[in-house]
């Protein structure tokens, strides 16, 4: 049976009670290794590969991760559709700590992160107006309100560098600028998904409000670790439901993402980068 599903778990969700028949993949990739072994298992009658974004004993820094091994590695598995669990901030009165947040926007505010596939020889531009998959967004909304969730539908996630958190004075610019919430991983995740032609969605866990609410002065490691201990249970359930409920067939547009995208002309792309790339781009650029 193919792996369908990937489940990114973010702080706080390093695995998930729920599976069985569970293996440890390791894997290696043209980008590196990832954040540590894929755990391949059954949920619900579904095989789905399920990986600590930040490592064992959350180890690895946001501006540490290699995004590109990550999503790579999913790829090489077979897997289609990503559920990203991620810790976030709120930057709106009504969106609560212990809230869940699908956002269906991204707002760049990191620095140097590598976030494509593509160079070395193969230039290509995949659409990002609507940076995650609508699809399977509205499963996942489903799936919250089913388990019991306070979930809002839709806004827009702001990636910040990190690992510090928001200055005061970023805090309100980003509230003046109308965004919603705030994390430090889930913008290249969504861009290197949407190379890869996989679908992608954000279940985004409201841990505090930034620093810009009068009762939030600080944001501090305390606060965060205590809701997500809260939080990841409630991620679990929505995974759960989510993945029980996943259509079988994709009829999004996220799988052919790089049909008229691909601008180098097949004769000038090196030989290694249509190796490397081949299981992103076999179908439309041959190995050899």
């Amino acid at each position: 049976m193919a792996i369908e599903i990937g489940i990114v778990g973010g702080s706080g969700l390093y695995d998930m009670a729920d599976l069985t028949q569970r293996e440890e993949v390791t894997l290696t990739t043209p980008f590196g290794a990832p954040s540590g072994p894929y755990v391949t298992a059954m949920l619900h009658g579904r095989r789905v590969a399920f990986l600590a974004r930040h490592g064992a004993g959350h180890r690895i820094l946001p501006s540490e991760l290699n995004f590109r091994a990550n999503i790579f590695g999913f790829k090489l598995l077979g897997v289609e559709r990503i559920l990203s669990a991620s810790a976030v901030g709120s930057l709106r009165e009504d969106v609560k700590p212990l809230d869940i947040v699908i956002p269906d926007q991204f707002l760049d505010r990191t620095r140097g992160r590598i976030s494509t596939f593509f160079g070395r020889g193969l230039a290509a531009h995949v659409g990002f107006a609507h940076p995650v998959c609508g699809d399977l967004g509205r499963v996942v909304f489903s799936a919250a309100t089913a388990v019991g969730a306070t979930v809002h539908a839709g806004g827009t996630y702001v990636c910040m560098e990190g690992p510090q958190f928001s200055t005061l004075a970023e805090s309100r610019l980003y509230r003046s600028w109308g965004m919603d919430i705030i994390g430090m991983t889930n913008l290249q995740e969504a861009k290197l998904a949407r190379e890869a032609e996989i679908c992608y969605s954000t279940i985004a866990l409201v841990t505090d409000y930034d620093c810009w609410h009068q009762d939030h002065d600080s944001v501090s490691v305390e606060m965060i670790v205590s809701n997500l201990t809260r939080n990841a249970a409630m991620a679990q359930k929505i995974i759960a439901e989510t993945v029980r409920h996943m259509p079988a067939d994709r009829t999004c547009a996220c799988g052919r993402a790089l049909e008229t995208s691909i601008i180098t002309r097949p004769e000038h792309i090196p030989a290694r980068t249509r190796r490397e790339l081949a299981p992103i781009i076999g179908r439309y650029i041959t190995a050899s």
